[in-house]
Parts: C-alpha cells; sequence; structure tokens
C-alpha cells in the first residue's frame, strides 16, 4: 500500500508541481489549500506524514500542528520562509519533525520526507509474534495489522479508518451501531467532530464494495438510529 503524505499550502502553484512529484516518487497525496480544510480532510484519510506550510489562512501552519498533536504522532514537515526562524524554532518546539525553506528543491523536499519516514519505522519496535487480526465472516475478510480487505477474493483498497469502522459493524452482524459508537471506534472518546465523517466514510466504503460488487448491500442504513452490517 502506498504511503500518503498529507500536502497543505495555500500556493496553488507549491501545490499542484509538489503533489505531481510526490506521485511521480511513488506516494499517494492529499493536497489541501487551508488549514482547517486539512484537518477535517486528516480525520477522513489519515496520512503517513504531513508536509505544511506555516502563512496561511484560515488556520496557519503552527496551529494545525498543534492540533495534529493533540490526537496524533503523525510526522511533521515544515515549509517556512528563510527568515522565519522563529517559526522554524516554535514548530520544532511543538512536534515537527523537520523543515525546509522556501524556496526549496522538490528533490530535497523529497528526501527529507523519506528521511523522516525512516526515522518514524525505526522507532516503531515491531513485536515479536504479533498475534493475528484476521477477520472472516462469509465472503469478507480484513487484517487490520496488514490493512487489508477482501471481498470474494478480490482486493479493496481501505483506509485504516474504514476497515476499523467496516470490522466493528461487520463483528456483530445485525446489530445496530450508532454514529457515536462508530466515531469512538474510528477515533477514540477524545475526538470532537460530526455524524457527518462517519456517514461520509460509510458512503465510500459502500462505493469501493460496489465498484467491484454490483449487488453489495451487507451495509445497512437504519434511518434514527445508525447502521448495521447484515450476514446470510
Amino acid at each position: 500500500m502506498k504511503q500518503r503524505i498529507a500536502l497543505v499550502d495555500d500556493d496553488k502553484n507549491i501545490l499542484t508541481s509538489v503533489a505531481m512529484a510526490l506521485e511521480a516518487a511513488g506516494f499517494a497525496v492529499s493536497a489541501y489549500s487551508d488549514g482547517a480544510t486539512a484537518l477535517q480532510g486528516l480525520l477522513e484519510t489519515p496520512a503517513d506524514l504531513a508536509v505544511l506550510d506555516v502563512k496561511m489562512p484560515r488556520m496557519d501552519g503552527l496551529e494545525l500542528l498543534r492540533k495534529i498533536r493533540e490526537r496524533s504522532s503523525m510526522p511533521v514537515i515544515f515549509l517556512t520562509s528563510k527568515a522565519d526562524e522563529a517559526d522554524q524554532l516554535t514548530g520544532l518546539r511543538h512536534g515537527a519533525d523537520d523543515y525546509v525553506t522556501k524556496p526549496f528543491s522538490q528533490k530535497l523536499l523529497l528526501e527529507r520526507i523519506r528521511a523522516v519516514l525512516r526515522r518514524q519505522e525505526l522507532q516503531q519496535p515491531a513485536p515479536e509474534n504479533p498475534p493475528p487480526q484476521v477477520f472472516i465472516l462469509g465472503d469478507l475478510t480484513l487484517d487490520e495489522t496488514r490493512r487489508t480487505c477482501l471481498w470474494k477474493t478480490v482486493p479493496i483498497d481501505m483506509t485504516a479508518t474504514e476497515i476499523r469502522l467496516l470490522k466493528a459493524l461487520a463483528e456483530h452482524p445485525g446489530h445496530i451501531k450508532s454514529r457515536e459508537q462508530l466515531m469512538n471506534f474510528a477515533y477514540g472518546d477524545a475526538l470532537d467532530t460530526d455524524d457527518r465523517t462517519i456517514d461520509s466514510h460509510i458512503k465510500r466504503i459502500r462505493k469501493k464494495f460496489k465498484d467491484i460488487d454490483a449487488d453489495f448491500d451487507a451495509i445497512e442504513t437504519v434511518y434514527g438510529a445508525g447502521y448495521r452490517y447484515t450476514h446470510d
């Protein structure tokens, strides 16, 4: 599965050119033009690393970093101007992993991203005997450890959040799960967001399954109550 980079910058030229370079280097990219949109996007589509511009409207990079650090240890690289040494220091103190000064070469940024991701992987101790986390129900197979999903042996590209939500429903077929319960499964009790986030996730999950099986109808909406997984 491709590593995903969240790219946040209000300069459309930088956003477009850097996104193209990252995709050419083999990364998946989520691009956002302001911090507020990026924060919501990261809740819906988590990334492996974020590249944040400091100076942005609505929510600047420093504030976005603080909000990210409230709920995630995802690596963050700042984009700053050469004159903004104070922003660089503040960012590092608040948990940024590195910074690159503008103007920058795309090759340099790519190498910084790869270096930070390598450090992140080295800091994660691998368990000696990780317990199996494969879940099978009828035509559905989920593996949280490998982030894989199969439907009738056909692989479906799913995010970690989508797999957690789907497993929460499928583990108890026929039982209704409220949006609040599903929110807790996806993000934990501390997250403050709205019901539309879960609705958006469920909509995307259904579409991914229907793209390979037009008859897929295992996720049922129970109006006014939530969702349930049906299994014959």
